[in-house]
């Protein structure tokens, strides 16, 4: 065979998967992460044994987010992700695959105002109704947070942000895992305490000490970093809970595999926009706050279409036994 014929037969290969998958987009430019470090190992995982426990509050706080009722629910064992997923692990996967998140097709992600520059906020014009303090900021991405000016070579340990769900999802097959359900999310992060409001117990501060990272101060207008960060914190900055996981409340939402649902409802529940199910959400973020945002507990949940993303939005994998 010739070198021609064998170029030739590699082409219409190429084309043909193409074809086969749908539509076919070029790799972003990634070329100024190429100071990131090359074959990193990724985050460890921790065994969750199989067995019962409650799930959700009969003393919901947002009743309409499906909070309630508490339900005994039985998870078989499986892994989960010590840490969230950082920006260092979603590097190798984006060198190794070429893939292109949906914040780089759409060209624009959710950054919060306080994270740009009063120049960039004069510029946009497009913000969130219901949420003025949440603005669509053109080229923010994975790899530039809050838009073509920042960058994530200081924040390699931070959990990698605007991804959706359809790019978490990527990521953790890629991986050989997938994204956990919510109940396995949700029995990880109580870590064998019933009843509790949070990973570690009901006190948001025990002893005085942050163990979350969430705004402090007065939302939305400032947030005082008194737990050190003003947006995401590197993964584990934080205490730990009783299974030895970081980060299940607070620093970024987590997307987690469910489409959206009620429980007691008959089943999903279709998304106002008409793309598909929502998805659930579980943890809480850095934006949330005890007098608006108060979902860093662990009942809580939230929902958002699979190719949403925002500066508040990450996850971590789950794998079967």
């Amino acid at each position: 065979m010739s070198i021609q014929h064998y170029l030739l037969l590699i082409l219409m290969y190429s084309i043909i998967q193409v074809i086969s998958q749908g539509v076919w987009y070029p790799p972003s430019d990634h070329m100024h992460l190429s100071s990131a470090p090359h074959d990193v190992d990724l985050t460890p995982m921790v065994l969750i044994e199989t067995g019962n426990f409650y799930m959700g509050t009969d003393s919901p706080i947002f009743p309409l987010d499906g909070e309630g009722p508490r339900r005994e629910t039985l998870v078989s064992s499986f892994y989960l992700d010590r840490y969230e997923t950082t920006n260092l692990e979603f590097v190798q996967f984006v060198r190794k695959t070429g893939y292109v998140t949906d914040a780089e097709k759409f060209g624009n992600s959710f950054v919060m105002y306080n994270l740009i520059s009063e120049e960039l906020n004069s510029q946009i014009n497009q913000s969130v109704a219901s949420a003025p303090w949440w603005l669509k900021v053109d080229e923010a991405n994975w790899y530039q947070p809050e838009g073509k000016d920042s960058n994530i070579s200081i924040r390699w340990h931070h959990p990698v942000t605007h991804v959706s769900w359809t790019d978490a999802n990527a990521y953790c097959h890629w991986r050989h895992g997938r994204l956990p359900s919510e109940a396995e999310w949700e029995k990880a992060s109580r870590g064998g305490l019933a009843d509790r409001l949070f990973p570690w117990g009901n006190k948001e501060m025990p002893s005085g000490q942050h163990y979350t990272n969430i705004w402090q101060g007065d939302f939305p207008e400032r947030n005082t970093a008194e737990d050190g960060y003003i947006a995401t914190a590197p993964v584990g900055q934080f205490p730990a809970n009783k299974l030895g996981l970081y980060d299940m409340a607070g620093n970024v939402w987590e997307w987690v595999q469910d489409d959206w649902y009620i429980p007691g409802s008959k089943g999903p529940i279709a998304a106002n926009e008409g793309v598909g199910p929502d998805k659930v959400m579980k943890g809480g973020s850095f934006a949330c706050h005890r007098d608006y945002c108060y979902r860093y507990r662990c009942a809580s949940r939230t929902k958002n279409t699979a190719d949403s993303s925002a500066v508040h939005i990450g996850f971590r994998c789950a794998q079967d036994v």
